[in-house]
């Protein structure tokens, strides 16, 4: 009799700590498709924030913590496209320049089981309709990691298309960066709001109820700008509104 594979779930540091309905939601779907997911209690950051801010010798603790958390699982679901693009992109390399031979090869070795929620959903379970129920008008942003680093394409758009009673409607621009940029958004504050107000002037056009994508970082920036302009737009991460149901709607 074959094991069941094991599924850890990556909160990422940002959600464990301001939004923690976002890791929550993504245990509940994925246990109401029938996965079993673990927790492991030892994990922290992946490291990008280190990294992108030019302090790559101190993310290579974070990435040896990494491997030593997850490299026992069977694949490792993170409800975020710019953490898990840190972790099969940035690692390599951080690993390769750290000179230790083993833990680059451990790295090489565990990115392949590393997934972004919607890929695990559509690649792995190989599920568009996971039962959810979403009666609002809704649009969707794809965040720059989701679209550039990792290219998921059109996997959320598959899964939020297989919602019963949502209204899906197009995002005019919707490939233009909203301006976060993590440390971007610190360092160049009027770029960052300038780009960020022509995300949420967009959103506005569409008259959606909702605007959604796959990482909350990108969603506290365009939520902070449709909020200061009263827009009663509400922003929620692709994981709540598949985790939303009649009988538990998000």
């Amino acid at each position: 009799m074959t094991a069941a594979p094991r599924v850890a779930l990556f909160a990422t540091c940002f959600n464990d700590t301001v939004w923690p309905e976002t890791p929550r939601a993504t245990v509940t779907l994925l246990e109401r498709l029938g996965v079993t997911v673990e927790f492991p209690m030892a994990q922290t950051c992946c490291g990008q924030m280190f990294t992108n801010t030019g302090y790559v010798d101190e993310a290579v603790p974070l990435v040896r913590s990494f491997v030593d958390v997850f490299g026992s699982y069977d694949a490792i679901v993170a409800p975020s496209g710019s953490c898990t693009g840190s972790v099969r992109e940035q690692h390599r390399w951080i690993a390769e320049r750290s000179g230790d031979s083993g833990l680059a090869r451990e790295v090489e070795q565990l990115t392949p089981r590393v997934h972004e929620l919607s890929e695990y959903l559509v690649d792995v379970l190989g599920v568009e309709d996971v039962g959810a129920y979403f009666p609002h008008r809704v649009t969707y942003h794809p965040t720059c990691h989701s679209l550039r680093m990792l290219h998921v394409g059109d996997r959320p758009l598959k899964l939020l298309r297989a919602v019963r009673g949502i209204d899906l409607v197009e995002l005019p621009g919707a490939n233009e960066c909203c301006g976060f940029g993590g440390t971007f958004a610190m360092k160049n504050a009027d770029v960052s709001v300038a780009m960020g107000s022509d995300k949420a002037r967009h959103i506005r056009e569409t008259e959606a109820e909702v605007v959604v994508a796959g990482d909350n970082s990108c969603l506290a920036h365009i939520g902070g700008l449709l909020d200061r302009s009263r827009s009663g737009v509400r922003s929620l991460h692709l994981a709540q509104i598949l985790a939303s149901t009649e009988e538990d709607p998000a």
